[in-house]
């Protein structure tokens, strides 16, 4: 009998002990903070996912329990150079390292090149996939190249209307300026 595993009550240790894998697909309106972040534009878009569980095994050490995750989507973003829209791809491929307590995490992030994750019997893999897409977001969303001319120069109305000699401002001190008469020897 195969275990049904829930995304969003995950027994991660469960997942990883048996070396399932579970994937899906949801609509980007489901993950509030990211709909907020893209200001609502998209939320019929679909956001593939899947999620496997290891279970690794080293000389004389309790079983690391691992996660790997892949999401595939496009994200809808204003594009900063001509203000249109653009569509962002994003692939994450992304490895999570379970430990036990908090404590645990905090001690071993330094040493870590992976990432570290607290295990849970209820690990909700949706706010992890909310979370990663969030930092997918890119700072400065751009087309490669823009769909329409950007306007690069600016003016201000009637610049252009302005006499092209301004009288210099130190001409009048010029005229101010005082001899002095010539010292007999």
């Amino acid at each position: 009998m195969e275990k049904e595993f829930a995304p969003t009550r995950l027994d991660m240790k469960a997942l990883a002990q048996s070396g399932s894998e579970i994937s899906g697909q949801d609509m980007l309106s489901r993950y509030e903070r990211l709909t907020l972040d893209l200001q609502g534009s998209g939320p019929d878009l679909a956001v593939k996912w899947s999620a496997r569980g290891e279970s690794r095994t080293s000389a004389g050490a309790n079983p690391e329990n691992w996660l790997h995750l892949t999401l595939e989507t496009a994200l809808p973003l204003i594009c900063q150079r001509c203000m249109g829209p653009v569509s962002v791809p994003v692939s994450i491929q992304r490895s999570f390292r379970f430990v036990a307590s908090e404590a645990e995490a905090l001690a071993q992030d330094e040493e870590a090149e992976e990432d570290l994750l607290v295990m849970s019997r209820e690990f909700n893999l949706a706010e992890l996939i909310e979370d990663e897409l969030l930092m997918a977001v890119p700072m400065i969303p751009r087309h490669e190249v823009c769909p329409t001319p950007v306007k690069l120069a600016a003016a201000d109305p009637g610049f252009e209307d302005s006499p092209s000699e301004k009288p210099n401002p130190f001409a009048a001190l010029a005229n101010l300026k005082i001899t002095k008469p010539d010292k007999p020897g």
